[in-house]
C-alpha cells in the first residue's frame, strides 16, 4: 500500500510538472487535458483521478509551484527582529527563485501572461489575491517596525512604502517575463534589489 501512495504522488507530481511547462508555454485556454496527458506520457485516465478537471489542475499547479514564495513569506517574518535584513532578504530571494527556481518562473508567466482572468478563474483569483495581501501585509508590519526604530523615514505611511515596494518587485518580474531582451535580470538582479532598499530607506535631506 505505501508502494502505491508512492506511485500515485509521483503520477500526480508528472501532471504537475507537464501542465506547468504547458500553460506557461500555451497559456491556461489553448492547453487541453489531452496535450497535458501526452506530454506527461499518460491517457486522461489518471488525470481525471486526481483533479475533477482542468480548473483543479490549474489551481494544482500554481499551489505546487509558489510554495517557494509562501515560504520565503514564512522565512521573512521569521528575521523580523531585524526589520530591515528581512526586507532586503525577501527582495533578494524574490529575484533568486525568478532565477534559479523555473517552475517558480513559470507560475509568475502563467498568471501574468498566459491567462484570461475571467469569473471562470474565481477560485484562482481569490488565492492568488490572498497570497498578494499577504505579502503586502508581511512589508507592511516590517516597514512600521523599522519606521519606529527610526532605520527607514516616517514620512510615509507604512501601508504605502508596503505597496509600493511590492508594486516595484512585480512590475519588474512583469516586465522581465515579457521582454526578456529588455534587460538581463541575471546581471542587474544585484542592482534592482540595491536601488529598491534604497529608495525605501531613503530620508529627507536634512532628516538625521
Amino acid at each position: 500500500m505505501r508502494r502505491t501512495k508512492e506511485d500515485a504522488e509521483q503520477t500526480r507530481l508528472k501532471i504537475i510538472a507537464a501542465a506547468l511547462e504547458l500553460f506557461s508555454r500555451n497559456g491556461y485556454s489553448n492547453t487541453t487535458l489531452a496535450m497535458i496527458a501526452q506530454a506527461a506520457g499518460f491517457s486522461r485516465g489518471p488525470i481525471y483521478w486526481h483533479f475533477k478537471n482542468k480548473d483543479e489542475l490549474y489551481q494544482a499547479v500554481l499551489t505546487f509551484s509558489q510554495e517557494p514564495l509562501e515560504r520565503l513569506i514564512e522565512r521573512s517574518r521569521k528575521l523580523a527582529a531585524d526589520p530591515v535584513a528581512a526586507i532586503g532578504h525577501f527582495v533578494r530571494e524574490w529575484f533568486r527563485l525568478l532565477l534559479e527556481d523555473r517552475w517558480y518562473r513559470q507560475s509568475f508567466e502563467i498568471l501574468l501572461n498566459k491567462t484570461e482572468l475571467t469569473a471562470q478563474m474565481a477560485s484562482t483569483l481569490k488565492r492568488e489575491r490572498k497570497l498578494t495581501r499577504d505579502m503586502v501585509q508581511l512589508l507592511e508590519e516590517l516597514i512600521e517596525q523599522a519606521q519606529r526604530e527610526q532605520r527607514i523615514g516616517a514620512q510615509q505611511p507604512p501601508r504605502s512604502l508596503a505597496v509600493l515596494l511590492y508594486s516595484s518587485l512585480m512590475g519588474i518580474t512583469h516586465t522581465w517575463l515579457f521582454s526578456p531582451k529588455l534587460f538581463s535580470l541575471r546581471e542587474q538582479a544585484e542592482q534592482l534589489g540595491d536601488g529598491l532598499m534604497e529608495l525605501l530607506l531613503a530620508r529627507p535631506s536634512g532628516q538625521a
